[in-house]
This record gives C-alpha cells, sequence and structure tokens, in this order.
C-alpha cells in the first residue's frame, strides 16, 4: 500500500483507513510506504501491525536515519528507489536529486534492508509495462532483492517478470492493472507461482 497523500505531504495520515484493509486482508503480508520521513512515523507504521515498511525520500535526504531504521526492525525495511531517467525522485515526486538508483541502491547493500522496490515514474499508472530490463540491471548489480513496480498492464507483463527471477528480480508489484481488470488476481497468482 502507498499513502499518496502522505507521500506528497511528508506525513502519513490515513491510518484508520490501513487499519481498516489489514483487518479485511487477515493473513495477507502488507507493506505500507508514503511519508514515512522519521524513526517515529516507521515505528508508528509498524505498529499499525503492516509486515514490511517502504522508505524512499529518507534515503536520499537522511541515510543515517534509513540504517537505524533498519538496524531496529530487521528484515522490515525496504528501500524505495522512484527515478525517472535513471535519476531518482523524491517528496512524492515532486524533486529530482542528482543520485542515480543503482549508486542509492549501492549504499544501502549493507544496511540490513529487506530490498528494494524500483520503480519508473515515467511508467507508474500508465499501464504501458514496467521497465524491467532496468530493474534487472539493478538487480544484477546490488545484492539485495529487487522488486520492479510501475506500468503493469498485462499477465504478459508479469510473464516477463517472473523470468527474470534469474537475474535478481524477486517480484513485481501490480496496482492500476488490477483496477481496470486487464490482470485478474487470481491468475496472476497461479502464473508466477508455476514459473
Amino acid at each position: 500500500m502507498v499513502d499518496l497523500d502522505g507521500a506528497r505531504s511528508g506525513r502519513p495520515g490515513n491510518h484508520e483507513a490501513v487499519r481498516a484493509i489489514l483487518a479485511a486482508a487477515r493473513g495477507v503480508k502488507v507493506q505500507l510506504g508514503g511519508g514515512l520521513r522519521s524513526l517515529a512515523s516507521v515505528e508508528e507504521a509498524l505498529g499499525l501491525g503492516v509486515d514490511r515498511v517502504v522508505v524512499g525520500t529518507v534515503a536520499v535526504r537522511e541515510p543515517g536515519l534509513l540504517r537505524e531504521c533498519a538496524r531496529r526492525h530487521p528484515g522490515r525495511v525496504v528501500v524505495g528507489i522512484d527515478a525517472r531517467g535513471g535519476r531518482v525522485s523524491v517528496e512524492g515526486w515532486t524533486e529530482m536529486s542528482e543520485l542515480s538508483a543503482l549508486e542509492l541502491a549501492r549504499e544501502f547493500e549493507d544496511a540490513g534492508v529487506a530490498a528494494i522496490v524500483y520503480t519508473d515514474i515515467a511508467r507508474d499508472g500508465m499501464l504501458a509495462g514496467p521497465n524491467l530490463e532496468a530493474t534487472a540491471a539493478l538487480a544484477e548489480a546490488v545484492g539485495l532483492p529487487v522488486f520492479a513496480s510501475g506500468g503493469v498492464s498485462s499477465m504478459e507483463d508479469l510473464r516477463r517478470a517472473a523470468e527474470l527471477r534469474r537475474r535478481g528480480v524477486a517480484g513485481v508489484i501490480v496496482g492500476r492493472a488490477l483496477y481496470t481488470g486487464a490482470v485478474e488476481l487470481s491468475r496472476a497468482l497461479e502464473m508466477v507461482a508455476c514459473c
């Protein structure tokens, strides 16, 4: 889940909605990102009952804080790398940094983070297919699981992502394609389970 209001404002604010989703999805592992820019907000999110938190802007602005979060919560902190043209975007995609996605990923290889979610923001929500080549290249370059995000539009996208497991792509995030019906969840889970 992504708290888009939190991502833009820098403060998570949809706790009641998160609690309701967690209650309805008992037994499903949930990760939450969006506006988690302090140790307190990370701990509050984990306290809601999510399994993992995704931290993005803090990775660029305060890398020491992200390392501290990962140290305190081993296996529960994911680095969210949102990029356009290979450069990292922060503050809910409103600002571009000078860092490349690869530079940022390498900075946290030894920090104890659980994984990286790599989003090509030029494709997110566009149903144009994820940037699987960039995701695979990032996965090959770092020693962390990397999840593709942004642009999944079809079962074919999921099949192609599953084929990249051997290159280090650990999974793929599907959003808008579920809402539009382009991807049916039960078929998607069945397809990726066998690949």
